[in-house]
């Protein structure tokens, strides 16, 4: 990170679409090899103006609108890390960017081992995703399962407003490839943050609230349910830890062994499909590492396992409190 040009920044007041744009701004800043593209990233700042302003700044070389052509898009950004730049791309919206899932899995994914490590690919995927704003078919897939299950790529999904700069600083930085989960429906909440200030790195997962009853163990847009969840789930008389994990591979199995061997119970939420789901592999690491501490079986809250529904109907299909709050009554509290 280059502390010359955050440090001028402060604390602040700002939304996770603001940190992501400023993240993006000041990776250009400090490296010249660092290009954004995508469609509408230009002059129309991308759909959710994470971009804005980019091109005014930087030029249309360096912030470029592509033509909507996913595949085009990711294999372009191929031919640009192969020869010494550092692409960030945009998928515009999450569903949007499986026609170019054959690019990133045989190409992106596998580039670093197939030269022996002579050819990285430094691209930073940037993927909107996730429900909770009413979008519609093709505009609200929670595809996270896909992208942790492909080795060779690295799966980070902020939660907060200072995760969201940092760890984006972070992915643009690195010399995996990144698939960067921006949840949607967290873009317009504001925090108090400050750009200079460090977060765990990529591959940390932190306790966002200690608890002494059960951990839930979430990421991205879920934990602010977690959080509310836990929050009521006080007037039942539980004591619930949330833990972010604020990226899927690298996955912290220490720190997330280490919260449920102490409290002996956990429920994992996502809102993605549950079959085959993050969850699954979480659930699994955590039994097998954690079993002979375990009080109750690890159990999961996740989306249904159905296409994503109409919006008005998505209320229904994400995991809200009272589902959350249902698996914690089902973690065998009897003596």
């Amino acid at each position: 990170m280059s502390t010359a040009v955050t440090e001028q920044h402060g604390l602040r007041t700002g939304t996770m679409a603001q940190a992501l744009n400023l993240a993006l701004r000041d990776a250009m800043r400090a490296d010249r090899t660092v290009h954004v593209l995508g469609e509408d990233v230009g002059a129309l700042g991308g759909v959710f103006r994470i971009t804005d302003g980019l091109t005014a700044e930087f030029g249309p070389d360096r912030c470029l609108d592509t033509p909507l052509a996913e595949a085009g898009i990711l294999g372009t950004a191929v031919g640009m890390a192969m020869y010494g730049l550092r692409p960030v791309v945009e998928m515009q919206f999450d569903a949007f960017a499986y026609p170019a899932l054959e690019q990133l899995f045989s190409h992106v994914a596998k580039m670093r081992n197939r030269t022996a490590g002579k050819l990285p690919l430094p691209i930073t995927v940037r993927i909107p995703y996730g429900g909770g704003i009413g979008g519609v078919e093709h505009h609200s897939d929670a595809s996270e399962a896909y992208y942790a299950h492909t080795p060779g790529l690295h799966v980070v999904t902020p939660a907060t407003v200072a995760d969201a700069y940092g760890l984006l600083r972070e992915s643009i930085a690195s010399d995996d490839p990144v698939v960067f989960l921006e949840p949607k429906r967290l873009y317009w909440g504001k925090a108090e943050w400050d750009p200079a200030a460090a977060v765990e790195p990529v591959g940390r997962a932190v306790l966002r609230r200690p608890g002494t009853s059960a951990v839930l163990v979430s990421y991205g847009p879920s934990l602010p349910v977690c959080l509310e969840a836990a929050e009521a789930a006080k007037a039942e008389g539980w004591d619930l830890a949330v833990l972010d994990l604020r990226s899927l591979v690298p996955f912290d199995e220490e720190t997330a062994c280490a919260v449920v061997r102490s409290l002996g119970r956990a429920v994992v939420v996502h809102e993605s499909a549950g079959f085959g789901g993050a969850g699954a592999e979480i659930a699994a690491r955590l039994t097998e590492k954690c079993f002979h501490h375990l009080a109750a079986p690890v159990l999961r809250v996740t989306g249904f396992d159905i296409p994503y529904p109409p919006p008005m109907l998505e209320h229904h299909h994400l995991p809200g409190v009272d589902r959350i709050l249902d698996a914690v009554a089902r973690l065998q509290w009897e003596e």
